[in-house]
């Protein structure tokens, strides 16, 4: 599940024009190495809960610097809907956890 939620915002932000490669959406939205989502990939692997929080950070702060643009008010809307999605698994796997 985490995965597919990765996958979907790659794919999201590639629509949207703002990453172009794997590398890019690894380095910039996951914090991690230019191979990180590749590996995910091909390893069959499901990315660490870190890296879900890092991804729904981003995806936070971009929603509110693009929010400044009441024209793209729906873009933000679907920036912090994806890190919401993050921020839910990332307490639900806390709470599994007994970290919450």
């Amino acid at each position: 599940m985490k995965k597919h939620l990765i996958m979907e915002i790659y794919d999201f932000l590639k629509h949207k024009g703002i990453v172009s490669t794997e590398a890019d959406f690894s380095i910039d939205w996951l914090g991690q190495c230019e191979s990180y989502l590749r590996g995910l990939r091909f390893k069959q692997t499901e990315p660490t809960l870190g890296v879900v929080a890092i991804c729904a950070s981003r995806l936070q702060q971009a929603s509110q610097f693009i929010r400044q643009s009441p024209a793209h008010a729906h873009v933000a809307d679907q920036f912090l809907a994806l890190s919401q999605r993050c921020q839910e698994i990332v307490n639900a796997d806390a709470a599994e956890l007994e970290l919450v």
